[in-house]
């Protein structure tokens, strides 16, 4: 099994700062994509040789023209997918992981994708425990508490557990893993693009998900993230735009550098 990432950071460097050193390892390769005015993401990918594509897709409206207003989040992921399938692409034994910026993975994260024996004509989710704050993940990252206990325990504990989305009405089909971690096949499956119809971050992650049954939309239990907010904010405050303040002191960039050949 081969696992590659794409990671959205627009106007997130601030989250990417510590997701990305806790993450980056977890992947054979890492595509994080941002607009070009984004320099603190660019800063970030710079510090931790990832690679950074980017691009004004984000600000792209259907018909092609250019929405300032906008934020087609999905036209971004599709710039970062096409770059990896350009690189190479995929066969049966390549994963792709769809990842927020803001979500930080447990250290046994790779071990335990591998060990899930994942089915490649399904799409996976995992469940994320929900940090508010910068000051309390730097008191849980100072002493951790270890998610994974006597090779049997998954303790998911130390934040609230959030929610989950699970289709209940009449016509729903239940369970939707959504877009802070999404995991698939893209060779067996044969999805290889988001749809594009929505100018925000909501709702293209649901229908993405919805091209598998609910008998192939599957959670990995055995992996729980930390989603990381740098204060308390309404339930999609962040969907058009970063809103919320920023994760932990207010830093300037240091200067530029070079660009980097990864």
């Amino acid at each position: 099994m081969r696992i590659a990432a794409i990671i959205i950071s627009v106007d997130y460097g601030d989250l990417l700062a510590w997701t990305l050193r806790e993450n980056r390892h977890h992947f054979d390769r890492l595509v994080v994509v941002t607009t070009p005015r984004d320099s603190r993401t660019r800063q970030v990918c710079d510090h931790y040789y990832v690679r950074c594509e980017l691009t004004s897709d984000f600000y792209r409206s259907v018909d092609g023209r250019v929405d300032l207003t906008a934020f087609n989040k999905a036209a971004g992921i599709n710039h970062g997918l096409r770059q990896l399938m350009q690189e190479r692409p995929p066969d049966r034994d390549d994963w792709y992981v769809h990842l927020d910026a803001d979500i930080v993975l447990p250290p046994r994260a790779r071990e335990l994708m591998h060990k899930a024996s994942l089915d490649p004509r399904c799409i996976y989710g995992i469940d994320r425990m929900m940090c508010p704050s910068f000051d309390d993940y730097i008191k849980y990252a100072s002493a951790p508490r270890p998610q994974h206990q006597n090779q049997i325990f998954v303790f998911a504990d130390a934040f609230p557990l959030g929610v989950r989305i699970a289709r209940l009405e009449k016509d729903g089909d239940g369970y939707v893993p959504i877009g802070f971690f999404q995991m698939w096949n893209p060779t067996v499956s044969a999805v290889v693009d988001y749809p594009e119809e929505h100018h925000t971050a909501a709702r293209s992650d649901m229908r993405f998900a919805m091209r598998w049954p609910r008998g192939r939309r599957h959670l990995i239990p055995e992996i729980v993230g930390i989603h990381l907010d740098s204060e308390r904010v309404a339930m999609g405050a962040n969907w058009q735009g970063r809103k919320s303040m920023a994760f932990g002191p207010d830093c300037p960039l240091p200067p530029p550098c070079p660009p980097q050949p990864y």
